[in-house]
């Protein structure tokens, strides 16, 4: 596409006073000198546009890191054409529009060196996803500088938008210090569990059943076993990213305080041996990661909580937990979010997870409903208050029964306030490693 720039619009509309003064003062058949006059003008235009480099095909360049978090703060991207002869002079490109990411200016200006222009933009995470740029909208000028060409050039860039490790790595710092305030260590793995592991001289308090009498016959000095809990768990992570779980509390959606802990839980579960996957659903499967072992496959599973997006639809929780049932080989802790507002709502996945029972270890993570705590606890005023408080009452009584029936199937109840929730979703998981429930 071709379109003047304010330098052709101006010689242009130079014409109609020239037009004007010829017509008044020499000949009136001179008012065609302004019609001329912008004829030759527009000739310029394309044949300004005409000799102006044209890109290459693909000559798009985007430059940018993969991965960033909400709490990194702004990024720097480098744009670029790369042009078939001489860069013009002066050259504007503009990225796609973006909910998840956006560009502190909307149109950036390149600068020219040889056959290539270059520009740096600084884009700012807004919220938690996978921006996409399928394409970059550029124009340049010609080398009159009196037509712009404009074009649409494919792209296809993403960035990861990564929840904020902040919280995850202060949590994760303490869990694994030496030592916290008092001198407790917070995840206990010695002296409890079956798994052998060293041997040490016997100390008063130690498991007389653990003393290893051929060793202390042969070094002359009583030893026992070191114990551990056993490692090489798997850990299944099942998001549900359904309308339920992308409403808000405390101003961050559901989902994503449940990814948050996740986190948590993963780091710690590949730091001391065990393996870990995502899985999320909502009106049907979405993503699902394979079993990773090891801190280093951290970044793998950070990556993909970009991919897990805010749905409108309900949840399917029969397909959503049937399929990751269905891919998983061996005995699990499966570890569920989700939310629901009544029993009528949570009957189905109660049916469901109590098929998930049978062979897995599953922990249900729950979220405080503090809007309708907040109903409840309201002192009435006026009639709407009462009812207001009754059928939030109401509703609790439900949520309580479905956790209830929750538990006589045997699985284990993980709830806390929001921000607490990774760190007592720890506690939970070495409680129940220590115990090989698993």
């Amino acid at each position: 596409m071709i379109t003047p720039t304010s330098r052709a619009i101006v010689l242009a509309a130079l014409g109609a006073p020239a037009s004007l003064l010829f017509a008044t003062m020499i000949a009136p058949s001179l008012w065609l000198v302004g019609a001329v006059w912008a004829f030759v003008v527009a000739v310029l235009c394309i044949a300004d546009a005409m000799l102006a480099s044209a890109p290459k095909r693909g000559g798009a360049v985007f430059s940018a890191p993969n991965m960033t978090g909400i709490g990194a703060g702004a990024i720097n991207a480098t744009l670029g054409l790369d042009f078939r002869g001489p860069a013009p002079r002066r050259a504007e490109v503009m990225l796609d529009p973006s909910d998840i990411v956006r560009p502190q200016h909307l149109v950036t200006r390149l600068t020219s060196h040889g056959r290539e222009a270059r520009g740096v933009t600084t884009l700012a995470p807004l919220r938690r996803g996978e921006a996409r740029f399928a394409n970059v909208h550029a124009r340049w000028r010609g080398p009159l500088g009196l037509a712009w060409r404009q074009s649409t050039l494919a792209l296809d860039a993403r960035i990861a938008v990564t929840p904020d490790l902040g919280g995850v790595q202060r949590h994760a710092e303490r869990l694994f210090s030496r030592t916290l305030m008092h001198g407790i260590k917070p995840l206990r793995d010695r002296g409890e569990g079956s798994e052998f592991d060293a041997l040490a001289e016997f100390q008063s308090g130690m498991d007389r059943r653990l003393v290893e009498w051929k060793q202390s016959a042969r070094h002359i000095r009583l030893l026992a076993k070191e114990v551990r809990a056993e490692r090489n768990h798997q850990l299944a992570f099942a998001i549900d990213t359904g309308r339920a779980m992308c409403e808000p509390i405390a101003g961050t959606p559901r989902v994503d305080w449940a990814i948050n802990a996740a986190l948590l839980l993963a780091y710690v579960g590949l730091k001391i041996g065990d393996r870990a996957s995502f899985f999320s659903f909502d009106s049907k499967p979405r993503i699902q990661t394979g079993l990773v072992s090891g801190v280093r496959s951290f970044p793998h599973l950070l990556a993909h909580t970009a991919s897990l997006d805010y749905a409108a639809e309900e949840t399917n929780y029969t397909w959503g937990i049937a399929t990751l049932a269905e891919s998983l080989k061996q005995r699990s802790m499966v570890i569920v979010f989700t939310d629901f507002t009544d029993a009528v709502s949570a009957e189905l996945m109660v049916e469901t997870i109590a098929r998930l029972t049978r062979r897995h270890l599953v922990v249900f993570v729950t979220f405080p409903d503090n809007e309708l705590e907040a109903f409840r606890d309201h002192a009435p005023v006026t009639g709407d208050d009462v009812s207001r408080s009754v059928i939030a009452q109401r509703l609790l009584q439900d949520r309580d029964i479905v956790i209830a029936r929750l538990k006589r199937l045997g699985v284990h109840i993980v709830s806390a306030p929001v921000e607490e929730l990774g760190p007592a979703l720890v506690r939970a998981y070495d409680l129940l490693r220590r115990k090989e429930r698993v």
